[in-house]
């Protein structure tokens, strides 16, 4: 068995309690889930990298904010937002959260067009 250290972290209060009741309901930890999740993601960036794929990282890095949509289907060579969509899926990647002030804006224009 590998052995384990304990690290200090940050988590949004609201996730943190979704993942208690996902934990409870599934008759688990958070830790542990928090570890299948992390060692998936480790293990699926380390196979890519070994293979000489990129196409990982790319779709990290726009999960993470770092690429937009534009920039990581033209790296993927693909066309449609549905297929990011797609390969996003595939690859156990959450899609990235806009910037509250973006949705914001968003969240404002429909109003307007709504008033």
């Amino acid at each position: 068995m590998a052995a384990t250290v304990n690290f200090t972290g940050a988590v949004d209060r609201d996730l943190l309690k979704r993942a208690k009741v996902i934990a409870a309901k599934t008759d688990t930890s958070v830790n542990a889930l928090f570890n299948a999740e992390l060692r998936h993601l480790v293990e699926t960036f380390e196979a890519s990298e070994a293979s000489g794929n990129q196409n990982y990282r790319v779709l990290l890095d726009f999960s993470l904010g770092r690429l937009t949509s534009d920039d990581a289907m033209r790296a993927l060579a693909i066309d449609s937002e549905e297929d990011l969509f797609l390969l996003m899926a595939q690859a156990h990647l959450p899609m990235p959260r806009l910037p509250d002030a973006v949705t914001r804006d968003m969240v404002d224009q429909l109003n307007a067009l709504a008033g």
